[in-house]
């Protein structure tokens, strides 16, 4: 938000998680085919409505037969032809500027966007996201900072990934997080020394902090 304009920074924010969803029978099919079963054999129940809709995926809400709770997270059917077609796009552009932008030696276009591929095509890999996870998890065990939440490998595809449900205030709802008597400052330093320890003790660390993956848990409102 410091660098684009406030109603951009506005719209581009509902890639987080307020994307029109997908239709619901593509996401009950695509689960389907990723474990060769039917949904009910697969789970207690699912809501056929997503909690959220992010731009590569969406998630459901639902139980495991041993009636834990957890969320489903489901790719967008079709993303790797989309991505790839922006990423043709990207190519172009960057080849153009390497050409003809006095800067482009300095910042170097071509190997950008090449990294940026590498990265953004890992993202369609929701086995690597898992691990990801779970690395994170092991990294802060015990720790009364942050918790993450466990991930059900045999429910995990490379289009699909299961995790245990949590519940929370978003982190960016201000107005709930002082109406229930949260201590700001506190939250803002336990945020900080959350990323610290992730970039300086593990080198290992969660690139995408936005609001919609981080929630507040304040049943201590003193030390959320």
């Amino acid at each position: 938000r410091d660098l684009l304009p406030i109603e951009i920074a506005d719209e581009l924010a509902k890639l987080q998680d307020r994307v029109p969803p997908f239709s619901s029978d593509v996401a009950i099919a695509t689960v389907e085919q990723a474990f060769r079963l039917p949904l009910a054999d697969i789970f207690g129940s699912f809501e056929s409505a997503p909690l959220a809709a992010a731009s590569i995926a969406q998630v459901h809400v639902a139980t495991l037969k041993t009636g834990g709770e957890v969320v489903v997270k489901i790719l967008r059917p079709g993303m790797r032809e989309i991505i790839d077609r922006d990423l043709d796009v990207l190519d172009a552009l960057g080849d153009l500027a390497n050409e003809y932008w006095v800067d482009a030696r300095r910042l170097r276009p071509i190997e950008l966007v090449r990294e940026y591929r590498k990265t953004v095509l890992d993202e369609l890999d929701l086995l690597r996201e898992a691990g990801n996870a779970a690395q994170l998890k092991r990294n802060f065990t015990g720790s009364s900072l942050l918790y993450v939440p466990e991930i059900y490998w045999d429910y995990c595809r490379v289009n699909v990934m299961v995790m245990e449900r949590i519940h929370g205030v978003v982190v960016n709802d201000l107005e709930e997080l002082r109406a229930r008597g949260t201590n700001i400052p506190r939250l803002a330093e336990n945020g900080v020394e959350i990323f610290f320890t992730q970039v300086f003790r593990d080198n290992f660390f969660h690139a995408d902090m936005h609001p919609g993956n981080i929630f507040v848990q304040i049943d201590d409102p003193d030390n959320p």
